[in-house]
């Protein structure tokens, strides 16, 4: 697509190499952050940098706006993987808001992603009203706990996992070794999750610095019985000894991955039992965490944020109903209102144990639901009765609703784990 300029003469196109380190400004600008970058900093950000998916709005040559795009792939339910176009870096100055520029960038990019065969489009939203306008709907949600150490109950005497497993300290060169193979066993159950590539690892284990503020967490990995790498954690401690001089400090997890119960059992149990740490934050967990019930006293734990998290634009109706499995068995014709001439149309979603066919369909349609509602209810976290009733949904046949949730609804809730 060639540069689109308007009356205003803001151009709106994918920035050049050499514009990068300006783009970089601008983002720090728009996020109310220093604009001022190091060098390290810039050259480790430019490692991401894809020509075409970096977009910037110029005003008289000065970069007012930004947006780019990645190939993501997420995990759906049943474990396989879609590819996704994942959103990040939005910001547009105070000084050129309200002129469409999220809006031409936007357009542009998921204009891309639906010719490149993307079967969905991602983005962590800053500000909920946004991005609802561009068929963005949150799919999965957050929540953080904060125990309370000396009530949760666990036994004092703590000396590692009840199974026979282990608790190991690590450095960053381990976690860059055993955390790539661990998360790959994460996202093949977790709807939700997406993928870490290499770069992620070099930038939360200290290889390549990115962040002036990032300092070294504490890396814990669980080991079964048998030595097998089931479980890992980064976390941080602060240094408060309170005005009696006494040990009030507090364990913030970073990131918390565990591919069985009893990783994820030993992971919390060894952070509640360091020595001189009376509060452990969770971190990004999914709503309906074990956390609380694996603590003798589940009210030592209580949740102090609750957000949405993973926003989903679907791309392709029927390529992403189909790729994901279904516990219940039966047939939902959908009416799909699309906003923008990119997505919607009416579909005859079959659905049962063995897999699903979604085909374009001129029946009558069981239920009306737009892109936001459709992206809510993808991953299996919304329910269509919920949205009916807040008016959202609109059943063409009595009970469509109802029929909608018993084929769409997880026992378990999506969750992703990382911010991007």
């Amino acid at each position: 697509m060639t540069p689109t300029a308007r009356a205003d003469g803001i151009d709106v196109r994918p920035i050049t190499e050499a514009e990068f380190t300006d783009w970089l400004r601008a983002v720090n600008t728009g996020f109310l952050r220093v604009p001022v970058l190091s060098g390290e900093e810039i050259e480790g950000r430019r490692e991401r940098f894809v020509p075409g998916r970096y977009l910037g709005a110029f005003d008289g040559g000065r970069c007012v706006a930004t947006f780019r795009s990645f190939d993501q792939e997420l995990t759906v339910v049943g474990g396989a993987r879609v590819p996704a176009d994942a959103v990040s870096g939005v910001t547009v100055h105070p000084t050129h808001r309200r002129r469409g520029l999220l809006s031409r960038m936007m357009e542009r990019d998921l204009s891309a992603a639906k010719e490149r065969g993307d079967v969905v489009a991602t983005l962590i939203a800053a500000e909920y009203p946004i991005y609802g306008r561009y068929g963005f709907g949150p799919a999965t949600w957050t929540a953080e706990w904060t125990v309370d150490v000396p009530r949760a109950g666990l036994d004092a005497r703590w000396a590692g996992p009840a199974d026979g497993g282990r608790i190991d300290l690590v450095d960053g060169e381990d976690v860059r070794k055993l955390g790539p193979d661990l998360h790959a066993r994460l996202c093949r159950v977790q709807p939700g999750a997406i993928d870490r590539d290499e770069l992620w690892w070099k930038w939360n284990t200290g290889a390549v610095r990115v962040d002036p503020s990032w300092k070294q967490p504490f890396f814990a990995v669980y080991r079964s019985v048998s030595g097998e790498v089931e479980g890992m954690a980064a976390y941080e401690v602060d240094d408060n000894w309170g005005d009696a001089k006494q040990p009030l400090n507090t364990a913030s997890v970073q990131w918390l991955l565990g591919v069985t119960p009893a990783a994820e059992r030993a992971l919390w149990e060894y952070l509640c039992s360091i020595d001189w740490v009376v509060k452990v934050k969770s971190g990004w967990r999914a709503p309906d965490d074990l956390l609380p019930f694996l603590l003798p006293d589940p009210r030592a734990a209580r949740i102090t944020s609750l957000a949405d998290w993973l926003w989903v634009r679907i791309l392709d109706v029927a390529g992403a109903l189909e790729a994901r499995t279904y516990e219940g068995e039966g047939t939902l014709v959908l009416e799909v209102a699309g906003v923008d001439g990119l997505t919607g149309g009416r579909y005859r979603l079959e659905a049962s144990a063995d897999g699903a066919a979604c085909t374009p369909t001129t029946e009558s349609a069981d239920i009306t639901l737009g892109l936001v509602e459709l992206g809510a209810l993808w991953l299996g976290d919304e329910s269509a009765v919920r949205l009916a009733a807040l008016g959202r949904v609109r059943e063409e046949r009595a009970g469509a609703a109802r029929k909608a949730d018993a084929l769409l609804r997880t026992s378990r809730r999506p969750w992703c784990p990382d911010l991007f």
